[in-house]
């Protein structure tokens, strides 16, 4: 096969033909074919829109199929993708799309109370830079997601549909010349395009982006699918979201190249997700380790038939050896699977079938295919800091030549910022974060972003900001204010502040206040202190 995802979407579409891709819960059942058919007339109706090749295409909507045959549809058309985060706030949205340049943004409508779009336009209202953040824009559509929304309003310069005109232009007079011309389009990408750049924070607090190649992305998704043996058999429920790249290049992709079965889930729910594991005959469910552990722990398990499950594969945090087992005994997987990655290398290392409870729960596995992992300024524990080396390494960070030289050396070694140890079968063991990030219900955070938001909130002269333990998610947010004189704050005051400005996962769930935070002499502030006191 031909390393593009236009190539893997035509092979599939031949080869698993009658398959059902997309089994859309209270939705479309879409087969490879009818994937194959409408990723094509995507595609033209992005043409017919005026995006050309390498122009980005933004999607900012949660789990559905609009999700699927929209980013495939932009691909297809010689585009690059540029998935944003659900959760992330207006000025979050206006930032991404700014620094990426979008041409083309499809966002959802009204969901779980949020008008996306809305949010946008007044971000880009109140901010300095909202007209550069938007000032690329040509076409904007509204996915449906709850239904009732319509066409967006109209921006200045923008053309706004709703999803139903953008498909169906594609299919009416004129399909035939857009159909070929879709088709030239996805011949003539190359594997070393770009396919994607999706943004993480940065220890500065500025979000970077990560750019792959074709090639790239599907090479992280063949590793993980062969790591799971995953084939057309496969149910896959994706509950993580498809803006991170454990939804899209080990979700959406992986079924792409096995034939496997996505079903999407909005949001996650665990009585609704074990309903359709048992209606959907699910086999593959991958999530963080809290998943799993509200489903064990729900009520409604005893009554529901949950036998299908065959492969789990986990990370994000630690995952206690007693859920692993867990996991196997009461939920009937056969294969429990840890891996570990990150944005800039999304499938680094992975425990295979047959491994111990023990090395899947303690370590992260060994290295995926075409990967090279070592430790770099061990200490005598064997710890130092984890770099990578292979193929699949990004490309480098969009507009950020000094960046992508610092975080990748003239030999190829990307430099993770995390600690950890490798044993004598080259299990790769997690033990710490350099650059201070922690873990929130399996989205990283990093404390830089959140303080400079805290730096803007009236009365805040100083600030800290830690991870600390939580049954329920893992890691939480704990900031440390140092108030101004003659200002007073409370508690609720710094976290609705927070709420208006960042996703959830960032916003701080504690709140302490000091006189004063612990620096060294060099006045940088003793984070390990704080996370000692606070154990």
């Amino acid at each position: 096969m031909r390393m593009t995802i236009p190539a893997a979407v035509d092979r599939a579409g031949g080869l698993f033909g009658g398959n059902t891709a997309i089994a859309e819960p209270a939705g479309p059942r879409i087969s490879y074919s009818e994937l194959l058919e409408r990723v094509r007339g995507i595609a033209g109706a992005f043409i017919e829109q005026g995006i050309e090749p390498g122009d980005r295409v933004a999607v900012w909507s949660p789990n559905s199929y609009h999700w699927v045959l929209g980013a495939l549809g932009a691909l297809y058309a010689g585009a690059t993708l540029v998935p944003v985060n659900t959760r992330f706030t207006g000025p979050e949205a206006l930032d991404v799309m700014g620094r990426s340049g979008a041409r083309a943004l499809l966002v959802a409508g009204r969901f779980l109370g949020t008008d996306r779009l809305a949010a946008l336009r007044g971000a880009a209202a109140q901010e300095a830079a909202g007209a550069a953040g938007l000032g690329r824009l040509k076409l904007i559509v509204r996915v449906p997601i709850e239904g009732g929304d319509g066409a967006p309003p109209a921006l200045a310069g923008v053309t706004a549909l709703d999803w139903a005109e953008f498909e169906q232009a594609a299919i009416g007079q004129g399909s035939a010349e857009l159909a070929a011309l879709a088709a030239e389009r996805a011949a003539a990408v190359q594997p070393d395009d770009v396919s994607d750049i999706l943004f993480t924070s940065g220890t500065t607090g500025r979000s970077k982006g990560a750019m792959s190649a074709h090639a790239q992305t599907l090479s992280h998704a063949l590793a993980w699918a062969e790591c799971g043996a995953v084939t057309a058999a496969d149910r896959y429920l994706v509950l993580n979201p498809f803006f991170h790249s454990f939804g899209y290049k080990a979700g959406i992709l992986v079924c792409l190249l096995t034939g496997a079965t996505i079903v999407p889930q909005l949001v996650y729910d665990p009585e609704q997700a074990m309903r359709l594991i048992e209606a959907e005959r699910i086999t593959v469910l991958p999530g963080a380790p809290t998943i799993y552990q509200t489903i064990l722990d729900h009520p409604a398990r005893a009554s529901l038939d949950l036998s299908s499950l065959r492969l789990a594969v986990t990370g994000a945090a630690v995952v206690p050896v007693a859920l692993v087992e867990r996991m196997q005994s009461e939920l009937s997987f056969d294969t429990v699977l840890t891996a570990y990655g990150l944005t800039e290398a999304p499938v680094v290392t992975m425990c295979r079938p047959g491994d111990d409870p023990k090395v899947v729960a303690t370590t992260s596995g060994r290295a995926a295919t075409g990967f090279e992992v070592k430790v770099a300024g061990a200490d005598q524990t064997g710890q130092g800091e984890i770099l990578v080396r292979g193929p699949n390494v990004m490309l480098g960070y969009l507009d950020d030549q000094a960046a992508t030289r610092e975080a990748i050396d003239a030999d190829g070694w990307l430099h993770t910022g995390d600690v950890g140890m490798l044993d004598g079968s080259g299990n790769l063991t997690i033990t710490d974060r350099l650059k201070d990030m922690y873990i929130c219900g399996g989205f990283n955070v990093y404390p830089a972003e959140v303080e400079q938001a805290l730096a803007r909130l009236e009365g805040v002269a100083d600030c800290a900001v830690i991870g600390v333990p939580d049954e329920r998610l893992g890691e939480v947010g704990k900031a440390f204010i140092v108030t101004r004189p003659g200002h007073e704050l409370t508690a609720g005051q710094v976290i609705g502040f927070c709420r208006e400005r960042l996703a959830n996962f960032k916003v701080p769930r504690k709140v302490e206040f000091r006189a004063g935070l612990p620096r060294n002499a060099s006045g940088k502030q003793l984070k390990r202190q704080l996370r000692e006191e606070s154990r």
